[in-house]
């Protein structure tokens, strides 16, 4: 592999798949509602506006269509290079040198259970009193950025 692969490969995306999920699901939700709701009066269909249901359901399409947009254009990700972690979006960076990782930690959320789904790294640094948590399964990839997370873990032991 070249190194613009191995680069690429060490880039981890924000998993957007809830997101689109939820909208389709709102709105395919609102749409029902709105071909029940709605009456058929000599051939033609008429929409009863004054249903404050509508008014919700339109609310929570809006709301959800908002969210997917605004993550889209965040563009967040994970990237392991050789200095250290990076988490960035469209807006700022924040670079984790491999000298200021004091710990890394996997592991899985207590209040879950043995949910494998639900996986938690923390990462403690030294200047800072807590850690940052990352959820692997919200990125592309899970079992690759865990592999990536358990290989900085023994590089962050060894020093």
């Amino acid at each position: 592999m070249t190194d613009e692969q191995l680069k690429h490969k060490s880039k981890f995306k924000y998993n957007m798949s809830f997101y689109y999920q939820s909208t389709i699901i709102y709105f395919v939700a609102f749409a029902i509602y709105l071909l029940i709701r709605g009456q058929f009066v000599e051939s033609s269909y008429t929409l009863i506006t004054r249903d404050p249901i509508i008014y919700l359901l339109a609310f929570i399409v809006v709301v959800s269509l908002f969210a997917l947009l605004f993550n889209l254009y965040r563009n967040r990700y994970i990237e392991f290079s050789n200095e250290g972690l990076i988490f960035s979006d469209r807006f700022s960076s924040k670079l984790i040198n491999k000298n200021e990782i004091k710990e890394v930690k996997l592991g899985k959320d207590k209040r879950y259970g043995k949910s494998n789904a639900l996986k938690l790294v923390r990462i403690k640094i030294k200047p800072r009193i807590r850690p940052f948590v990352v959820r692997p399964s919200d990125y592309e990839n899970e079992s690759e950025l865990l592999k990536k997370f358990l290989q900085l873990k023994l590089e962050v032991e060894k020093v």
